[in-house]
Parts: structure tokens; C-alpha cells; sequence
């Protein structure tokens, strides 16, 4: 097994997140794929992954610290996944099944209650049911999920990780 120090797992983990992030602006910005309300909730959910890990990486804490920083970072990554978990199940309804698609986003932002939009976020819409890539018979909210679980492993190991 590689002996990493806990500095460098969370700076690994810390690319890890920010290269997800690029991958998703590119499939945004390149190729033209416009994010769910559920896309966005993930890639928050790797941005605070993310962050956290590069504040652990910067801190550099003691075993505590460490500890602490590793139960967050997996927080957000299972939050993360949680999200990402129901984005593969609405891609995997029945098309009758599917829920209504809502108004855009900024639509949403600008004329729904702060709750209701979190909701929207968090439930997903009928846009969410679409699969717009796959790779290897999964679809980007499958490799995000397979990322956050990984992401969680990483931060979790942080919690027995021997090396100083």
C-alpha cells in the first residue's frame, strides 16, 4: 500500500474534486450540456468535498484535526453520493414515471422561496430523467457516484491511516 501522510491524501483528494468540477464545466461550456437542478447539487457537494479537503491539506493537523477533517470530508462526499444515488434512480424510471421538468434555474432562483428551491435541487425534475453521456454502461451521475464513494473511502482512511 502506498504510505502517504494525511497531507497528501487530502491534497490528492482535493484534485480529485476540482478535476471533477472542470470535467463538469467543460461538459457544460464545450459540449454544451446544460446542468439538472440535481448536477448542480452534486457539484456543490464536490466543491465543499473539495474545499475541505484542501483546508485539511493546508492545516496540516494533528491526529485530532485529522480526524475531523476526515469525518467532514466523508459527510459531503456521502451527502454527495446520496445525491447522486437518486439522480441514477430518476434516469432509471419508466418514462411515465418521470417527474414534470420544471422552469430553468435562474427562473427558479429568481421567483421560488429559498425552501422551495432547495427542494427542486434536492428531489430532482423531469430534466434529471435524461441521460445526455454514458461511459461503460454508466451515465455522468453513476461515475459521480462511484467518485463520491471513492472520495469517502479516501477521507475515511484518513481515520486509521498510520503514516505521520
Amino acid at each position: 500500500m502506498i504510505n502517504f501522510t494525511a497531507r497528501i491524501w487530502f491534497f490528492l483528494g482535493c484534485l480529485s474534486c476540482f478535476s471533477m468540477l472542470a470535467v463538469g464545466a467543460y461538459f457544460q461550456l464545450v459540449e454544451e450540456m446544460e446542468p439538472c437542478p440535481l448536477c448542480i447539487s452534486q457539484r456543490i457537494a464536490i466543491l465543499l468535498t473539495g474545499i475541505t479537503f484542501l483546508i485539511a491539506a493546508l492545516h496540516n493537523p494533528a491526529k485530532k484535526g485529522t480526524q475531523r477533517y476526515a469525518i467532514l470530508g466523508a459527510v459531503f462526499a456521502l451527502a454527495g453520493s446520496a445525491i447522486s444515488a437518486r439522480h441514477v434512480w430518476l434516469q432509471n424510471l419508466p418514462p411515465e414515471e418521470v417527474p414534470e421538468c420544471s422552469p430553468g434555474l435562474s427562473y427558479i432562483f429568481e421567483n421560488f422561496p429559498l425552501t422551495e428551491t432547495l427542494k427542486l435541487m434536492l428531489n430532482g425534475t423531469g430534466e434529471c430523467a435524461d441521460i445526455l453521456w454514458t461511459f461503460l454502461g454508466l451515465s455522468i451521475p453513476g461515475w459521480t457516484f462511484v467518485a463520491f464513494i471513492g472520495l469517502a473511502g479516501l477521507s475515511l482512511f484518513q481515520l486509521i491511516n498510520k503514516a505521520q
